[in-house]
């Protein structure tokens, strides 16, 4: 068991929470409160009714998620809205939310994390937000047809392979969740290739147009890694256990 407090200052500092500038709905850090004292972690993409009621169940009762409670802004604390409230007050769950500087971490982000799991080599960053680099830009050293088999492996079949690039990258980007507002800039990193989650159909023509291969993996899917790497840590750090919670997203 430890305090609350201790936990969420431990989350602060590791992700660098409160220094990686952020859209104003990610608010990030610690969205709900509990009694004060945590025994069990807990991590989940999404806050949701859902995640909310499996970390219940799983007795945990401070829950790390990447996009968190307010994404919408204030709405009446009805219906849904209510039900969620009204479970993490029965169900004593603090709720943690940590975007953008999960993402972007070097050691325990999306991007870093999915990297590696690739077998991509991180050399540089890209894609400036309020002075911090959302993405990542890595070295590869096989095929295409070789990076292809790894996200099979990684993602068996849900994802999507556009190939109008290079037959052997030397560059990959790497942009974890929404690849929208990178797509256009990757020819200006040196790369023809890039692995994202999830993509519009238009993306389509422009990868057609630019010349390259782009593969969406589903945003779900690939911001499953921060969440549990901060989880882990915290865990280890405090001497607790800790649960993914999985939603079976597709998307």
């Amino acid at each position: 068991m430890i305090e609350l407090k201790k936990l969420v200052e431990f989350c602060d500092q590791r992700a660098r929470t409160h220094q990686v500038k952020d859209f104003s709905g990610a608010l990030n850090g610690l969205q709900f409160a509990n009694d004060g004292m945590v025994t069990k972690i807990g991590a989940a993409v999404d806050a949701g009714l859902v995640p909310f009621q499996k970390a219940i169940e799983a007795k945990i009762d401070f829950l790390i998620v990447h996009h968190g409670m307010f994404w919408s802004g204030a709405k009446p604390v009805v219906g849904s809205e209510y039900d969620k409230i009204r479970s993490l007050i029965d169900g004593n769950l603090a709720v943690y939310s940590c975007h953008l500087p999960l993402d972007a971490h070097p050691e325990i982000g999306n991007n870093a994390l999915l990297a590696k799991k690739l077998g991509i080599k991180p050399v540089d960053t890209f894609l400036p937000y309020e002075g911090t680099d959302i993405g990542l830009i890595g070295q590869w050293n096989s095929t295409r047809a070789d990076l292809r088999a790894v996200l099979k492996q990684t993602f068996g079949q849900r994802f999507s392979a556009i190939e109008y690039g290079s037959d052997a990258p030397e560059k990959i980007c790497v942009l974890t969740g929404s690849g929208a507002s990178a797509i256009e800039h990757v020819k200006a990193t040196g790369a023809d290739t890039f692995v994202t989650g999830e993509l519009r159909q238009h993306h389509f023509n422009q990868a057609q147009e630019l010349g390259l291969n782009v593969y969406a993996c589903g945003h779900y899917a690939t911001e499953t890694f921060g969440v549990s790497a901060l989880a882990a840590e915290a865990a280890k750090a405090f001497h607790l256990k800790w649960e993914f919670i999985k939603t079976e997203c597709p998307l």
